[in-house]
């Protein structure tokens, strides 16, 4: 062996060791933490945003002391009221005029008083009826008005409250009491004795104006499980229109395709052999129908959402700003989500972005699902907003804020953690190219997104609505379908009305319709409806004359009135469709925002349905015949337009009402008219949106239906708002060309990603299950 020989063994060998070492040294020691930047910062707007915001707890508690000691009437805490007592049914914020807050917001003007809309149930009264009272101003109350009339052209007849907590109760004691009076029909079709069954409301409530009759419809209770998936066969009607409890009814049962008129003929019929029964086992809990239980270990971890210097966004109070965007956010209890004032690089994009109703309308051969049609927002879509859970339904690190109301108790509740907020990486370039010919580079941007997200568990269902603010100027909204399927139980010809599911599950099909109002304000309040599509002329090639070619050319309009902007369901629709400013861009083009639709609704309602006009936003076939009197439900919940573009009134806050569910053939809001062909060029205006789809389960909807391929939604994008993409800003870019070297920092900043740091987890708490307790769901036994 030569002496360089030996010298280079050395050095392998003393490289060895020194690895080695450091192996050693640095086994077991965690990673350093990342460094990390609160998201809460002091507010640059100077609080303005605060005239959007929720009512405080305190807030809600001074409006209650207020009406107690100023009405002249005693209120019943709602918690225990009877249907024949007064009592508060719910306080929530006043939104302030629009043209009050722009003054605010924009002008010299005063901040406008702060006040709270409490709707009160007055039963104990000669003509029982709901009443609505502005009240303030905040903190310290010295009015109060009544704006009922003025809201609605007259009193609310009392009939149309939603039901009650109480009610509930009171009607849940009288289903059981009726239940003893067939124990041996229970104990051969179900194995029980009536205390272990579960009971699911329908809606609505009968089939005219005042009734107040709901089926039951009676499931398997096993602890820790959706009992949704075990019908029993058995349904019950129960009146409960009356204002004495006393003298709630059974009106009528159905078991296995059959009806009676009440439990003992039921009884009475199996005693004589004359029924069939179909004989169903109770479930046992380790192998119940719907268990969401593991069926195995946990594995390896997955990814982690990793902010390596903290959140690059800042929440103060209700509004949160991100890369140039500045939104005000909220939570009504009745309709959800809502969003105010969203600017974009200053400018104001949107001036009310708002969730404004869910419908699920449902077909069986069973008298529950067959009458079946939820208007959500009359259970509470922001109400039944609970906390989120961290690292499932939102990023582990994201921000999470509290939600408070006061709905059916004269305390305010509070939902914490429920809207979360958080910064997304799609994995998807937003924009790139890369260069094969004249020169070689690459150039491209990440996807990233800030979200706002809240997860509404109404009843069976759970939707998780989204609202994404994207780099390039662009705002989208999805909403996600998850939770249990609501089920009949399966006879006869069931399958005509969905897929079996379990032994005796069918699960029935329906329809999800959602509906939003976008009130756009784009290079100010005074916009346009234009909207372009695809035409082909044919015509002689001009350069020889010889051959024909069909050449693609571009129709523009102008929509000059309410009728030509209301596209019903399944109708043709242009596939641009923009709210544009009288001003134009650097190219000459009217600055705009494109509305952009993703759905699959189904027809919700023919309008020949007694109910149509409740959901009438969701109507599918074109236009109402002048004079005519549609009869129904769709216009009560306004869902009879994939979109319908009209004029904004402060009298037209919403598309619906909480009043909607119990009274579709009267609805308290139609939503259809607010369509009356009224002048739309060069007015403030609102677009009003639905998405929506059928769902037919299946047998992969059991345990859960699963998010993939159920989500709709829409976009709100810039078309020539700007001269350029904005996100050409973005200190995110990236571009390095073939003359350098795409390893190095200053040519690539993908080269240099952040160290290697253990991301700041705060521990894992979850306190939804107290404020279940708290507000609990309607219609279970």
């Amino acid at each position: 062996m030569n002496v360089r020989t030996a010298l280079v063994l050395l050095a392998l060998a003393l490289a060895t060791i020194f690895a080695l070492v450091c192996v050693l040294l640095t086994r077991g020691r965690a990673p350093a933490a990342c460094p990390h930047r609160s998201p809460a910062q002091e507010d640059p707007d100077g609080g303005q945003s605060l005239v959007f915001a929720d009512l405080t707890p305190a807030e809600l508690a001074q409006v209650v002391r207020y009406l107690q000691g100023h009405l002249g009437l005693r209120l019943v805490d709602a918690a225990h009221a009877k249907p024949s007592d007064n009592c508060i049914a719910s306080v929530e914020l006043q939104v302030p005029a629009k043209a009050e807050v722009l003054r605010f917001l924009d002008g010299a003007g005063a901040r406008p008083p702060r006040e709270a809309l409490a709707v009160l149930y007055f039963g104990d009264q000669p003509d029982p009826n709901i009443t609505e009272y502005v009240v303030g101003p905040l903190p310290t109350p010295a009015y109060h008005r009544d704006v009922t009339v003025r809201r609605y052209r007259g009193k609310v007849p009392y009939h149309r409250r939603p039901v009650t907590g109480k009610e509930y109760v009171v009607i849940n004691a009288l289903i059981r009491r009726e239940l003893q009076k067939a124990p041996r029909f229970l104990a051969a079709c179900c194995e029980s004795d009536g205390t272990d069954l579960t009971t699911l409301t329908t809606a609505p409530r009968g089939f005219k104006s005042g009734d107040r009759a709901t089926w039951f419809v009676l499931f398997h209770g096993v602890a820790g499980s959706g009992y949704y998936l075990s019908p029993v066969g058995l349904e019950v009607l129960v009146d409960h229109g009356d204002l004495d409890v006393s003298l709630w009814q059974l009106r009528r049962v159905f078991y296995n395709g059959q009806y009676f008129a009440n439990m003992g003929d039921l009884e009475e019929e199996f005693m004589a052999n004359l029924l069939e029964v179909v004989r169903i086992q109770k479930p046992r809990a380790e192998s119940v129908l719907g268990s969401m239980r593991p069926r195995h270990q946990p594995g390896s971890p997955g990814p982690l959402h990793y902010e390596p210097q903290g959140p690059r966004y800042s929440v103060m109070g209700n509004r949160v700003t991100f890369q140039g965007w500045s939104i005000t956010f909220g939570m009504s209890p009745s309709s959800g989500p809502r969003f105010f004032d969203i600017r974009y690089r200053g400018e104001r994009i949107v001036y009310e972005l708002s969730l404004q109703e869910a419908l699920a309308l449902y077909g069986s051969n069973c008298p529950g699902g067959m009458s079946t049609r939820y208007l959500d927002g009359s259970f509470g879509i922001g109400r039944f907003a609970y906390e989120l859970v961290r690292g499932l339904d939102c990023p582990y690190a994201a921000t999470y804020v509290d939600r408070h109301y006061l709905v059916e108790s004269d305390t305010p509740k509070t939902n914490q953690n429920s809207l979360c907020i958080f910064e997304h990486d799609a994995a998807l370039p937003l924009r790139r190219h890369f260069s094969d010919s004249q020169s070689l580079y690459y150039g491209g941007l990440r996807k990233t997104m800030l979200v706002i997200r809240a997860i509404s568990t109404l009843i069976n269902y759970d939707y998780i609505w989204d609202f994404m603010f994207h780099s390039n100027g662009a705002v989208e909204v999805r909403v996600h379908a998850t939770g249990y399927i609501s089920t009949s139980f399966l006879h006869g010809q069931g399958t005509d009305y969905g897929s079996r599911v379990g032994p005796h599950t069918l699960g029935t099909m329906h329809l999800h319709h959602m509906h939003y109002k976008v009130d756009l304000d784009v290079d100010g309040q005074l916009n346009t409806l234009e909207t372009q599509d695809m035409g082909y002329k044919l015509m002689k090639e001009p350069w020889s004359m010889q051959n024909t070619i069909e050449r693609l050319y571009l129709r523009r309009k102008r929509l000059e009135r309410e009728d030509e902007a209301a596209f019903p369901l399944n109708a043709p629709m242009p596939r641009y469709v923009s709210f544009a400013s009288p001003n134009s861009n650097k190219w000459g083009h009217p600055r705009s925002y494109r509305i952009q639709i993703n759905s699959f609704a189904g027809e919700h309602l023919p309008t020949s349905s007694p109910m149509e006009r409740a959901i009438s936003w969701g109507r599918w076939v074109h236009g109402r015949t002048p004079g005519s009197t549609v009869p129904g439900w769709c216009q009560a919940a306004g869902m009879g337009y994939q979109l319908a573009v009209t004029r904004r009134k402060e009298e037209e806050p919403s598309s619906t009402s909480v009043y909607n569910q119990n009274d579709p053939w009267t609805p308290t809001v139609a939503f259809a008219d607010f369509i009356n062909n009224e002048t739309i060029t060069n007015e403030d205006l609102v677009a009003w949106i639905s998405v929506g789809f059928l769902h037919v389960p299946h047998a992969e909807d059991i345990p859960n239906t699963v998010t993939v391929g159920n989500g709709v939604g829409f976009f709100l994008r810039p078309y020539n708002y700007f001269d350029e993409d904005p996100s050409v800003d973005s200190p995110d870019s990236v571009y390095f060309s073939s003359e350098q070297d795409p390893g190095t920092c200053g040519a690539n900043p993908l080269a240099c990603p952040s160290p290697a740091c253990a991301p700041h987890l705060p521990p894992f708490r979850y306190g939804g299950f107290l404020n279940l307790s708290l507000a609990p769901p309607p219609g279970a036994l």
